[in-house]
């Protein structure tokens, strides 16, 4: 589906905005692990579906290895479950969450349009700041919030699960400039592991965008096969945001 990355880009962060403040070291985005199993989305958690896009992806609580977590079924589909926070990378840069994977997508490419599915990605956007952008770039901002009622994220990470591409590559998404691309995973040698990760994403930001990050303003999961049409299946653990030790 041409344009999905756009549109989660756009749409991710535009419901009610819910403040992460705390003094605590962790701040829990996603606590799966809690809740019970079910159907239904994790608290606090929606479903982002597109227009365009007829098939979604199903997204369930279920226990594996004795602990609930989140089980994403994707068959030539795509949706994805988002939250909105408002965190300082600057007091919580520290980003841990665990994923399993059953499979890769054999016609996945990170560089390419037609290849632009995963089987699992966590999305990071980052809010609105009219003092990183120039004239024109505002007035796109200005415009996008009289049609949404509010500013789209200024930019956005997706850390990916990818199917050939060296760990650790860092390139812009092939719809859209202002999200990047990290690949965290590749390949099929930790297929059906659950694999633990953290990411320092001011330090990602920073080096994907060559600038100071602005507050985190939401996060989502999402596994996708729109564009290859092929099927994936992924699971998801607690996410968190931690400071720095």
């Amino acid at each position: 589906m041409r344009g999905l990355c756009t549109m989660l880009f756009l749409l991710v962060a535009l419901p009610f905005q819910i403040s992460a403040q705390s003094s605590s070291s962790i701040l829990e985005v996603g606590k799966f692990s809690t809740a019970t199993e079910g159907n239904a989305p994790p608290a606090g958690w929606k479903p982002l579906t597109f227009k365009k896009i007829d098939r979604h992806t199903t997204y369930r609580l279920v226990k594996d290895e004795d602990a609930v977590v989140v089980k994403a079924m994707s068959e030539g589909s795509a949706s994805g479950l988002t939250k909105d926070v408002k965190i300082n990378l600057k007091e919580y840069p520290l980003l841990q969450w665990r994923w399993k994977i059953a499979n890769i997508l054999t016609k996945g490419d990170v560089t390419r349009k037609t290849g632009d599915d995963y089987p699992a990605r966590i999305y990071i956007t980052f809010e609105y700041n009219p003092d990183q952008l120039g004239f024109f770039d505002k007035a796109k901002y200005e415009a996008a919030k009289l049609f949404y009622g509010q500013y789209p994220p200024l930019a956005a990470i997706n850390y990916i699960w990818e199917s050939t591409t060296p760990k650790g590559t860092i390139v812009p998404n092939p719809y859209a400039e202002q999200v990047k691309m990290i690949v965290v995973e590749s390949g099929r040698v930790l297929i059906n592991q659950w694999v633990n990760e953290e990411r320092n994403v001011y330090e990602d930001y920073r080096k994907a965008f060559g600038e100071e990050p602005p507050m985190v303003s939401g996060v989502a999961i999402m596994t996708d096969t729109d564009n290859t049409g092929e099927s994936a299946i992924a699971y998801y653990g607690d996410i968190v945001f931690k400071k720095a030790e």
